[in-house]
């Protein structure tokens, strides 16, 4: 995960709404995500749902783990997304989300993510889910490398994507992981899984 390293995207002059304490619990932790969008990548219906799945998401991840903050996820294609991954990772090829974790606090969360719109379509065609639940799991997935998890060995990785899809249910999304990789095995042995 690439950290400390800002994405070349401007400043907010006003947080959206979704970052507003809602006036009746003005103790709540507020977690907000901002779809960027310059490409215009994505249809206004499919920004809608991001919009309001994230916010429910990141409501029930802001109370779980007490932390506040925004995370600024901006919608990429292949071609951005590999001279990102050249740049950041060295890696001269596509992938799903980077992660930019600019927090300096454990309870505040300050994160660019950049996703890639492309490979969400891929896997959601391969998977039978829309292109923006795949999206929605990708900033999930930044977020929680931001609070510390990592998928790196085979023990961590399952306790990772098992707590995406923990918080995916919870929103009312439905596991998109693990969802995944049980069609993946349903395809390896013929449909039988």
């Amino acid at each position: 995960m690439p950290t400390r390293q800002p994405m070349d995207e401007p400043e907010h002059s006003e947080p959206p709404s979704c970052c507003e304490r809602p006036p009746h619990d003005a103790g709540a932790p507020v977690l907000c995500a901002h779809w960027l969008d310059p490409d215009r990548l994505l249809t206004p219906a499919q920004t809608a749902w991001l919009n309001d799945a994230a916010g429910r998401v990141l409501a029930i991840a802001a109370s779980r783990f007490e932390i506040r903050g925004e995370l600024r996820a901006r919608v990429v294609n292949d071609t951005t997304m590999t001279d990102a991954h050249k740049r950041h990772c060295d890696l001269d090829s596509t992938t799903d989300v980077l992660t930019f974790d600019l927090s300096e606090s454990d309870h505040e969360i300050d994160t660019d993510v950049l996703v890639c719109l492309d490979e969400a379509e891929r896997r959601a065609t391969d998977l039978g889910h829309t292109p923006e639940r795949e999206l929605l799991l990708y900033l999930v997935h930044a977020l929680l490398h931001c609070l510390g998890h990592d998928d790196h060995d085979p023990e961590a990785f399952q306790a990772m994507h098992a707590l995406e899809d923990q918080l995916l249910t919870e929103a009312g999304i439905g596991a998109t992981f693990h969802a995944a990789h049980a069609h993946d095995a349903r395809a390896e042995n013929g449909g039988a899984a």
